[in-house]
């Protein structure tokens, strides 16, 4: 799946459209170097994403095309 969607998808970014934006200003890391949004997210990955002067880092634990609010937080780990 690629990043942008996933970032979406597991609700870490609201919208698709900043998810893209996070990633073309180069705020967005997968297993520490910097990516592209339409880099292949698979299970194992480690995420890394800046938010101004705070950092989130969350292991992929699943990748899947839909799901519900409430199982969103099942799809990684904070680290």
């Amino acid at each position: 799946m690629r990043l942008d969607k996933y970032l979406k998808i597991s609700r870490l970014i609201k919208r698709r459209t900043v998810a893209n934006e996070a990633c073309d200003a180069g705020r967005v890391l997968v297993n520490g170097k910097t990516a592209k949004a339409s880099v292949n997210v698979k299970e194992g990955d480690v995420i890394e994403i800046q938010f101004g002067s705070k950092a989130v880092k969350v292991e992929v634990l699943n990748v899947q095309e839909t799901v519900r609010k409430e199982e969103a937080k099942e799809l990684y780990r904070y680290l």
